[in-house]
């Protein structure tokens, strides 16, 4: 029992080496956070958004730059949620939050007919919302926990069903250009949260909305994903690696690169350069 007990203690902290260095990485490379940000962390209380947090709790201490965190959940109000299990967790940790109470979900049951996606809706009302407490709570940042596996489903389903090269960025600029969002998750699996959710026993609360909708095409391409990590090995790293080496002459987007006035170079002359004997030493 002793030895599989230092197993499970190494590949558990493998495993968070390799989350934190990839949180990390994704922080430098995109700029992130910087020296005096206030980041609010959105936690639903999803295993991704517990190992946000719980990511970027550590990072802070070690972390050269100095920030703070806030955690904020929003209380959609749906049936059977544990109030008392964020609060509770959060007390624990010491970690500043604050929970919002908006009804969104008698909202969003109001006006998507039964059997169709709720997820757009559900998505707007709650970003309205947090938009809102991150200028009452004064965040320069927000941290959402979407991962690597969202980044590329979100990639696919634009491309399979909007015929349009977008996925979910690193960061971005809200429309009304008030509020930076970020995902210090972007380079880390899914799977890999999964393990650390289950290791860390975090108190996992369930979603109502978006969790109960089987037959949600983002599950579909969640499928077809985990099949290709199953089957073609490194694959999915290699789709993720080629969002960031994008080459506008090699696509079709006119917009992005300007094909029509695409000229070749005018010719060079060719120079006969001699040695001191007059023997032509080489031609360009």
């Amino acid at each position: 029992m002793k030895s599989d007990k230092r197993k499970d203690d190494f590949e558990f902290n493998k495993l968070a080496k390799r989350i934190r260095r990839q949180v990390g990485e994704a922080i430098a490379d995109f700029g992130m956070i910087g020296e005096g940000d206030r980041v609010m962390v959105c936690l639903s209380g999803g295993k991704d958004s517990y190992g946000m947090l719980d990511v970027l709790s550590s990072l802070r201490v070690k972390s050269p730059v100095k920030f703070e965190l806030i955690a904020v959940n929003l209380d959609q109000k749906q049936p059977g949620f544990p109030a008392r299990v964020l609060p509770d967790y959060l007390s624990a940790l010491g970690v500043p939050f604050r929970i919002v109470e908006q009804d969104t979900y008698s909202i969003v049951k109001r006006v998507i007919p039964e059997g169709k996606t709720m997820c757009s809706l559900c998505s707007r009302l709650r970003r309205g919302v947090l938009y809102r407490v991150a200028s009452e709570l004064g965040a320069t940042k927000i941290a959402l926990g979407h991962h690597r596996d969202d980044v590329l489903a979100t990639f696919f389903l634009n491309l399979f069903h909007a015929g349009t090269l977008k996925a979910m960025p690193a960061k971005l600029l809200s429309d009304d250009g008030k509020h930076v969002v970020i995902r210090p998750l972007a380079y880390v699996a899914e799977d890999d949260l999964a393990a650390y959710a289950e290791a860390k026993a975090f108190p996992i609360i369930p979603c109502t909305l978006c969790g109960s909708q089987q037959n949600l095409q983002r599950k579909v391409v969640g499928r077809m994903l985990k099949e290709w990590e199953k089957t073609e090995p490194g694959r999915i790293q290699s789709i993720l690696r080629a969002m960031t080496d994008v080459r506008p002459s090699q696509l079709l987007d006119r917009k992005l690169f300007d094909f029509m006035h695409l000229k070749p170079s005018p010719p060079q002359q060719n120079v006969i350069r001699f040695r001191e004997l007059g023997e032509p030493l080489f031609a360009e």
